[in-house]
């Protein structure tokens, strides 16, 4: 698993760029919005989900893979995306994923297709672009950006 969306056109399948996000959740405080706001995406063909897994970290460092049947996954609302599992995620991935984790969260990994962009993919590439760079801004450092010009105007 990278960091970096990938992208590919094929003369069979049109494929937008790909993404994975790895949401982190207190147990305690899963309200279940996340996952109506994603199935909306779904929904509305912004994104095409291709994988969806549910993880716990212990405090011991532990982790499991949580089924999304289950209670927990119940309390976050992501129950209704069971079997969204392409085979993308590999063992590997969900370990890596959960190294990142804090102990006493559970998360969800979430792999998608910015369905969005495939006509955009499809025009840069039938021109003779190609991706050379790409890299996501976090939101909390666009919000600082924004606060500090506030406050010199």
């Amino acid at each position: 698993m990278t960091t970096t969306p990938t992208s590919a056109v094929d003369d069979e399948t049109l494929v937008a760029p790909i993404d994975f996000v790895l949401l982190e959740f207190s147990p305690e405080r899963l309200t279940g919005e996340a996952a109506p706001a994603l199935m909306d995406l779904v929904e509305r063909g912004v994104i095409r989900l291709f994988d969806l897994q549910i993880v716990r970290k212990a405090e011991d460092g532990s982790v499991d893979v949580i089924e999304l049947t289950d209670p927990i996954s119940e309390s976050g609302g992501f129950s209704s995306f069971t079997g969204a599992s392409s085979g993308i995620l590999g063992v590997e991935d969900i370990v890596q994923a959960t190294a990142a984790m804090s102990p006493g969260t559970v998360a969800a990994l979430i792999v998608y297709e910015n369905t969005w962009a495939a006509r955009f993919v499809a025009a840069v590439r039938a021109s003779g672009g190609e991706l050379i760079a790409s890299a996501r801004i976090p939101a909390t450092d666009i919000i600082e950006a924004l606060d500090a010009l506030d406050e010199t105007n």
